[in-house]
């Protein structure tokens, strides 16, 4: 019983932090929706591919401590023997519960180099999205509460 209930709580805590590693900017975030943006217009200099790396929010450890402590402790029978294993288990539960939550929120991106109309150059990482952008497209770059997103121009 115990190792099916310490298996849920690894797959839920797997599931979530894969849920959390989405930047891409062909989602918008509800905060953003009916609020006003705005739109510098540019061309694309140069595209080139990019890793984001996954975060470390301390949530993976977290729960891959308690799920290596509930899973090291079920071992024995013994309290003592319980007591160390559950320490164990705790600790290599952190260090994987740290590495899931790395390796499932790192994510594919693209560093975008814009020339502005005034001559200015920006440079904007952004997840992979749907479009495509070479250098010549045009583009629009889309300014919301800090956050930048790059866009092929409308026609």
């Amino acid at each position: 019983m115990k190792k099916r209930m310490t298996c849920a709580l690894a797959m839920a805590a797997i599931a979530t932090l894969t849920a959390c590693a989405n930047s891409s900017p062909d989602m918008i975030r509800r905060s953003d929706v009916q609020t006003m943006s705005s739109i510098q217009d540019g061309v694309v200099l140069s595209v080139r591919t990019v890793t984001v790396d996954g975060s470390q929010s301390g949530v993976g450890g977290v729960v891959g401590g308690v799920v290596g402590a509930i899973a090291g402790s079920a071992g024995s029978s013994v309290q003592r023997e319980q007591n160390v294993l559950g320490v164990l288990g705790a600790v290599a539960g952190a260090a994987a519960g740290n590495a899931i939550e790395r390796f499932s929120t790192k994510e594919d991106a693209v560093e975008v180099i814009v020339q502005l109309k005034n001559g200015d150059r920006r440079s904007i990482v952004q997840a992979v999205g749907s479009e495509k952008l070479a250098p010549g497209d045009s583009v629009i770059l889309v300014i919301t509460g800090g956050k930048v997103r790059v866009s092929r121009a409308p026609s």
